[in-house]
């Protein structure tokens, strides 16, 4: 998956990341702190935080210290998890992003998801967490969730048009997306912003067309919108219940869309289901270009 933002220094444009109103720190080279105000833009119809749209938060903010470690070539999202996903009541949504480990294809980086309750100075939020001790949650904020994430190290020429992006430049600086600007504001859900179409709920069959809302520079439908998309068919697939755990396995881009989703049902529990995910490219031949497993749990 190339990476959620568009970081070739062009205007900004309308998109869902941008709609999230993102504020990130590239602590270190090694280091990304993220945080989303808790808006209609990051919450699924039924009214919590979107695991979806963690994973785009996630995604955004790991791969900035990720690229910097696979200098000078590009890096691309393998494989994406969240696990273990609370309740965001308050928010804002804060994700401390990290690197784990540096490979000669691989590049791993973790996250720890929290409730800000109310705190959404960034610079105060790195305080928070840097103050609390190794098996102590920091001070005022509440924890609620983790990831994982896998980039493939690729070479530049892989990004056209990226040659001079050096995202080691931000480090120590504030930044902030979405404002003015952008164009005419998105109404609706986060479903019906991205574009999602419902075909048939029992399957968790949903379509998402190759639009500049949900695509990056090279024209291919993000990640994040994929995830967000497997996050709506497996809600659609058990009605009641919210995504806990999602794993993501990205194969392929998009090449002519629209992609399409369709779920299976592994198992139905008293307090949980375990459904599986798979998107395909519908306009070329039905080509995967994810797979996924989704644990649901019962909606507070």
């Amino acid at each position: 998956m190339p990476s959620e933002t568009d970081p070739s220094g062009t205007a900004p444009r309308r998109s869902f990341v941008a709609d999230a109103a993102l504020t990130e720190l590239l602590v270190s080279d090694r280091r990304c702190l993220m945080v989303a105000p808790l808006t209609d833009a990051v919450r699924s119809p039924e009214g919590s935080v979107s695991a979806g749209m963690i994973l785009t938060i996630f995604d955004v903010g790991a791969s900035h210290p990720a690229m910097i470690a696979s200098q000078p070539g590009w890096t691309a999202t393998q494989d994406i998890s969240l696990h273990g996903a609370g309740p965001i009541t308050e928010g804002p949504i804060v994700i401390d992003n990290q690197l784990v480990r540096v490979g000669k294809k691989v590049v791993i980086a973790s996250a720890a998801v929290y409730d800000g309750h109310g705190v959404d100075d960034i610079e105060k939020l790195q305080q928070l967490i840097d103050q609390a001790g190794p098996s102590e949650g920091p001070a005022g904020l509440a924890r609620a969730g983790a990831g994982l994430i896998a980039f493939a190290r690729l070479p530049r020429g892989a990004a056209p048009g990226m040659d001079d992006y050096d995202p080691a430049r931000y480090i120590g600086q504030v930044r902030r997306t979405g404002g003015a600007g952008l164009g005419p504001a998105v109404e609706g859900s986060l479903y019906e912003r991205v574009g999602l179409r419902l075909v048939e709920p029992r399957t968790g069959q949903f379509e998402l067309d190759r639009t500049p809302y949900v695509t990056n520079s090279i024209g291919t439908i993000l990640g994040g919108a994929q995830a967000i998309m497997v996050e709506a068919a497996a809600e659609a697939m058990r009605p009641g219940m919210v995504a806990a755990d999602l794993q993501i396995h990205f194969l392929s881009q998009v090449r002519t869309g629209p992609a399409r989703s369709v779920g299976t049902v592994l198992r139905d529990a008293g307090d949980h289901s375990v459904v599986t995910v798979r998107v395909t490219d519908a306009g070329h031949g039905d080509q995967i270009l994810a797979l996924a497993t989704v644990t649901l749990r019962r909606g507070q």
